[in-house]
């Protein structure tokens, strides 16, 4: 079973997030002071470290805490602006959710951490693609291709979904998490940059196709 380290000032919210997480197979337990949290995380081999994100003097002291040890931390706050947001990944969070908290977003958000921090390197696909998770490279049989951090999660994003039209909106969701602006181009972006990184390997820029209107494809 995973173990979830829950810091919170108070345990108000113990009883119903805990209990869903316990139904996806986490196992969680709750502190509300450093003295529990530190002997918690000695003591447990933990998947992720939840931290309440909501009472703004406390903000830097709780994660201050959480990284005395190296599971990924999800921040989980009230807010859901930027400036918040960013916040939180200045003062050394790993991920960041606004309240009410889905518990089908967060599970999915704990899956992702969890593969993140436990990278490894996978067997070719049909003999013709293969990912490195520590370097962010894609092997194509003989050549190897290094992505940025994003352009990598794209990418393997839409090979796992290959043959499906993913739409830019879940892209930008669901990959760089957040959700897609009017006049937002920033998953357009990493896209061209990609392709214009195949073609320099001289590998097949079309691996990535555009249908106008709804999103991006990927094909072998």
């Amino acid at each position: 079973m995973h173990n979830i380290l829950f810091i919170e000032h108070t345990l108000c919210g113990k009883s119903d997030l805990g209990r869903q997480l316990s139904e996806q197979g986490y196992s969680v337990y709750w502190v509300n002071n450093a003295f529990d949290a530190l002997i918690q995380m000695e003591t447990l081999q933990l998947e992720a470290i939840l931290v309440d994100f909501s009472v703004p003097k406390m903000n830097s002291f709780w994660l201050l805490v959480a990284r005395q040890t190296q599971p990924p931390i999800i921040a989980l706050a009230d807010s859901s602006s930027e400036l918040e947001r960013i916040k939180a990944f200045e003062l050394g969070a790993d991920d960041y959710l606004a309240k009410p908290i889905n518990i089908r977003e967060l599970q999915l958000r704990l899956n992702v951490l969890h593969r993140r921090s436990h990278p490894q390197i996978n067997e070719p696909v049909n003999d013709y693609i293969g990912f490195d998770d520590t370097c962010y490279t894609i092997n194509f049989a003989e050549k190897s291709l290094v992505l940025t951090q994003t352009e990598y999660r794209l990418f393997k994003y839409l090979f796992e979904r290959q043959g499906d039209v993913i739409s830019k909106a879940e892209l930008q969701r669901r990959v760089l998490h957040k959700e897609l602006g009017r006049f937002d181009r920033n998953v357009d972006m990493h896209i061209s940059n990609t392709r214009r990184k195949l073609g320099k390997r001289n590998l097949p820029r079309e691996l990535i196709n555009t249908v106008r209107g709804q999103g991006y494809c990927l094909n072998f």
